[in-house]
């Protein structure tokens, strides 16, 4: 879990790093998040999984899919259910918007990262499109190249 920024209050609690590894993203947004008190204790504690977790927008609203959030230990018989669908809190022209990109052909809407905006939960809608493993491995390499160029380059000012 990182400090909160000095002048803005953005306390990153987890990230999707395999969702910027498989996917292409093409757009992202913010959103609020709509939880139990059990949840957002579980939250701020950093027991958070991003594995398959996915939006969609449903009559209207955007909702969040497989987000596992572990059970609060403290709290026994008054848990959550880990994970229950959420309600993802926009305003009726972006959720209409964003669902109309997302029915793109290949196109799906990824939570990114969670995080604490002034003491709220908010989480990181990415737009994304699946990459090929081919395009992994591209990828990959050029990331490595530049890498080590950059190496290349401290070593020849030192």
């Amino acid at each position: 879990m990182s400090a909160p920024s000095p002048g803005g209050s953005r306390q990153v609690v987890a990230r999707n790093r395999k969702a910027r590894h498989s996917y292409e993203i093409l757009d992202s947004w913010e959103t609020g998040l709509v939880l139990k008190g059990t949840e957002v204790k579980s939250i701020r504690a950093g027991k958070v999984a991003f594995q398959d977790a996915h939006a969609r927008a449903e009559s209207g609203e955007m909702w969040l899919y497989s987000l596992h959030i572990a059970h609060y230990e403290a709290a026994n018989r008054w848990n959550h259910d880990e994970t229950r669908p959420r309600k993802l809190l926009l305003h009726k022209d972006q959720i209409r918007r964003i669902a109309s990109r997302a029915e793109e052909k290949g196109l799906t809407l990824v939570p990114l990262d969670l995080y604490f905006r002034k003491g709220r939960a908010k989480v990181t809608l990415g737009l994304c499109r699946g990459r090929k493993h081919r395009d992994r491995r591209e990828e990959l390499k050029r990331r490595t190249m530049e890498r080590e160029a950059q190496r290349a380059m401290k070593e020849r000012r030192d």
